[in-house]
């Protein structure tokens, strides 16, 4: 008996496998889904470049999970808009800025920030998931907040993007020097006349507007990948102050555009996709970190022994 059905046990586990890779990657007509999501891959690039930039501070800054915490209530904003009817993007900001600004208001000490964070979080992602089991619509616009979409962004939210990298961006310029210095030693920043209180909220403020439209394309629930690793993996093959924003920008948007362009060739989430790519280059950068610390090791070690001798 057993022997009969082992023949049908490996036909059913290779018609298994051969769907879940079709699903994965399948790219049929795929030349007819680019032009499809033109925006979605034009926002991508915007995200991972200007992500990238800011999450160069957030490494510094020690506020990774600060992005988790806001990430939760922007999902809450548009998750409130979406039952409401209203712009979603414009109920992802409201909520991300809500959380920013308390965040900078009341959580000056890292102390006081993880426990406002660790408060915030949950009662974001519990308000959103209210709103979203009061809304009666599409159920995928519910999971897209979780998880990103790739045929969400329209030109309206295109526009809306880009304005709002625009002002980050912006904002980051007429603030650099400042929250360079206040980043690296706040204590030594402050000493020498740094508003190292309004250099920090006003980047909290810039840091929400990013995850409110990061949220748009990857979902609040994986927002990391693009705010926090490509800097994260910039960090771990240099220290150059002009090297690193520079890796973090290439690695963001090398995640977020080929995530996308990967995620039309199945028909899963776009999430996974760029959060693979994300933590394979973070991996690779960890690695090549490891054996220039190897090296150093052996020459150091091989320098000794020459003195010694």
């Amino acid at each position: 008996m057993t022997t009969a059905l082992a023949p049908l046990i490996l036909t059913a586990a290779a018609g298994g496998g051969d769907d879940l890779w079709s699903r994965m990657f399948s790219f049929a007509n795929y030349g007819e889904l680019l032009q499809l999501v033109q925006n979605s891959v034009i926002a991508g690039a915007v995200l991972g470049i200007v992500g990238g930039l800011i999450g160069v501070f957030v490494m510094q800054r020690d506020m990774a999970f600060a992005v988790h915490g806001i990430s939760e209530l922007s999902f809450a904003g548009a998750a409130a808009a979406l039952l409401l009817g209203v712009n979603v993007v414009a109920g992802s900001l409201v909520g991300s800025l809500i959380a920013a600004i308390i965040i900078g208001v009341m959580g000056s000490r890292a102390r006081d920030r993880n426990s406002i964070i660790g408060v915030l979080m949950p009662f974001g992602l519990g308000l959103g998931i209210l709103f979203l089991a009061l809304y009666q619509g599409r159920t995928a616009n519910k999971f897209g907040l979780l998880t990103g979409q790739i045929v969400s962004v329209d030109d309206p939210q295109l526009l809306w993007l880009i304005v709002i990298s625009l002002v980050v961006l912006l904002g980051l310029g007429l603030i650099w020097r400042p929250l360079s210095f206040d980043s690296l030693d706040a204590d030594v920043a402050a000493a020498r006349g740094v508003p190292t209180r309004a250099v920090s909220l006003v980047f909290m403020v810039l840091l929400g507007l990013m995850v409110a439209v990061s949220v748009q394309i990857i979902g609040a629930l994986l927002v990391l990948a693009l705010l926090v690793t490509p800097a994260a993996a910039a960090m771990r093959v240099s220290a150059s102050p002009i090297l690193v924003p520079i890796l973090s920008m290439l690695f963001g948007f090398v995640s977020a555009v080929g995530g996308i362009l990967l995620a039309l060739g199945g028909s899963l989430p776009i999430s996974p996709y760029i959060t693979t790519i994300s933590f394979a280059i973070y991996l690779v950068c960890r690695i090549i970190e490891a054996r220039r610390t190897r090296t150093r090791s052996f020459r150091s070690a091989g320098t000794t022994a020459g003195v010694a001798a």
